[in-house]
């Protein structure tokens, strides 16, 4: 997680919501008047977003202490208090419901990536994302299917070549395209090919693509297809996979299965948020 760019997110997101200030709590509470924010699981899940938390409120106030009950990745059960932040209480509810609304989100992309890690165990093939995120939040929801025990693709256009369908039918043939790349890029850029036919596998192979995705492919075909494939060359299946026919790839013998669906739909987790008074408990 990149602290900075963290802090730089959280200072958008905090501005957009209080604007010029927080109405209802600087007008109900005197300044200085302590209290404490717990928020608590209402179903189980796997946690995600520690350091948004921390950095969150850290922003609207360094006195405000933090402690977390659960850390990144670990499993939590309904009714488990997952942090309690401690602190200037009109403070405490300007930063909750946007730290809230960003801990239940990447919670449950960890959940999901979760689900994606424990049905592939136990063979080669690992389950990673897409770049079908929500604009803006990609840094935290690639981390949190980190949490979850997946793994990532490419961060964006930048850091990998994807040549897809469109990018065949301009350059001319997959031979040409990656030609192109190779001729222009440097040896640390890896280039992957997306293909639909034993044909394209085979010439994206002679192309010397390093990665070989099968897309839009069956189980059966995807064994048919893994064969053309040299073994120094990684394999991905992508397209119409999720949790729920995730099962039946399992057995495929590619490297990585991207899932659009960890992040592009995921539900946000159930977390409540309670906040305490010296003198009672605020609804």
């Amino acid at each position: 997680m990149n602290i900075l760019k963290l802090k730089q997110m959280l200072q958008q997101f905090l501005m957009e919501d209080i604007g010029e200030c927080d109405v209802t709590s600087d007008t109900i509470f005197d300044q200085g008047e302590q209290g404490t924010l717990t928020f608590i699981a209402k179903e189980g899940g796997i946690f995600s977003g520690g350091d948004v938390i921390k950095t969150g409120f850290a922003l609207l106030d360094e006195q405000i202490e933090v402690f977390l009950y659960v850390q990144d990745g670990e499993v939590f059960e309904e009714g488990k208090q997952l942090a309690k932040m401690t602190g200037d209480m009109a403070s405490l509810l300007k930063g909750e419901r946007v730290v809230l609304n960003l801990v239940q989100r990447m919670s449950g992309i960890a959940t999901q990536a979760h689900k994606a890690a424990v049905i592939l165990a136990g063979t080669k093939t690992r389950a990673c994302d897409t770049r079908k995120t929500t604009p803006g939040l990609r840094m935290l929801e690639k981390y949190a299917v980190r949490s979850g025990g997946a793994f990532n693709h490419r961060n964006g256009l930048y850091d990998a070549v994807m040549i897809k369908d469109n990018h065949i039918s301009f350059a001319g043939s997959i031979t040409k395209a990656v030609q192109t790349v190779k001729s222009k890029l440097g040896h640390t850029t890896k280039v992957e090919v997306e293909t639909e036919s034993p044909q394209q596998v085979l010439e994206a192979v002679e192309a010397g693509a390093d990665i070989i995705m099968f897309d839009n492919r069956s189980p059966e075909e995807i064994k048919q297809l893994i064969q053309l494939v040299p073994a120094h060359t990684i394999t991905e299946a992508s397209g119409g996979i999720h949790l729920d026919n995730l099962a039946s790839y399992r057995e495929t013998g590619v490297d990585y299965i991207s899932l659009g669906s960890l992040t592009h739909s995921v539900r946000a987790l159930d977390i409540s948020a309670k906040v305490k008074e010296q003198e009672g408990i605020l609804k």
